[in-house]
């Protein structure tokens, strides 16, 4: 007779160790239809990117400069991957599974979460990779000296927007749990604040404090300032902790049957 197959479980806690959660769900991030069309439309588009503004430079080739028109691409796709991990559970109904198999909910979040994230790092670093030869051909092709220099600030600072859209689309999409309503608002955002910021000087205001896209601003520019920090601090507040702890809550407490 054939034994039945189990997850292998901590030793005296009877439950699914974590490292296994975290490869499961990073597996699954990637290993379904839309996350590998995602993926790779995100790949290739920042490739395109990187290339297309390394043919279309009149100036020197700069690395960082390269590097960073990927952003256009990361920061679309990068939230809409990160909302379509935390809902698929539900819109394909494995949720129930999943939960059985690990009835500590925080945990499997957890593991969602954090290959998101480190997705967003990746992808950065992806981009800068493939900036390093656009560089060194758009200079050859130039005859120009490209330039190396890159300040470790900023490319943390790019970093960390990246991550914070990330955590904006993990949030969402765990408040709502619907997919399409969570992508929907992650991609109207600019155009809202935008919006906002033309009816006066209310609408300046409130745009200044809670648009995400010009709060994260200083940390590539290199203007930061006390104000700066206090209006990052209470965007991420409004978009990412407050609807992220309450989807946490609302996950955590939601029947699945």
């Amino acid at each position: 007779m054939t034994p039945a197959l189990t997850p292998e479980l901590e030793p005296g806690t009877g439950h699914i160790p974590f490292g296994r959660l975290l490869r499961v769900e990073t597996r699954k991030l990637f290993d379904t239809r839309s996350s590998m069309i995602m993926t790779g439309l995100m790949a290739v588009l920042a490739l395109a990117l990187v290339a297309g503004r390394a043919v279309v430079l009149t100036e020197p080739p700069k690395l960082f400069t390269l590097a960073g028109s990927a952003a256009i691409a990361l920061g679309i796709l990068l939230p809409v991957l990160a909302v379509l991990t935390v809902t698929a559970e539900w819109s394909h109904r494995t949720a129930l599974t999943t939960f059985t198999l690990e009835p500590r909910r925080a945990r499997i979040l957890t593991a969602k979460c954090l290959p998101a994230l480190g997705t967003a790092v990746m992808a950065c670093l992806f981009a800068l990779v493939a900036a390093v030869p656009a560089t060194a051909v758009a200079a050859a092709v130039r005859g120009v000296e490209p330039s190396w220099n890159v300040a470790p600030q900023t490319v943390l600072g790019w970093i960390t927007v990246m991550v914070l859209m990330t955590a904006q689309g993990l949030a969402m999409g765990l408040l709502l749990l619907n997919a399409p309503a969570a992508i929907v608002i992650c991609m109207a955002g600019t155009a809202l604040w935008s919006f906002v910021a033309q009816l006066g000087e209310p609408g300046e205001t409130l745009a200044a404090w809670l648009d995400l896209n010009a709060t994260t601003n200083p940390l590539m520019g290199g203007t930061w300032t006390w104000e700066a920090a206090a209006r990052l601090a209470t965007s991420v507040l409004a978009w990412i902790v407050i609807p992220g702890a309450l989807g946490f809550l609302r996950v955590v407490r939601k029947d699945v049957n």
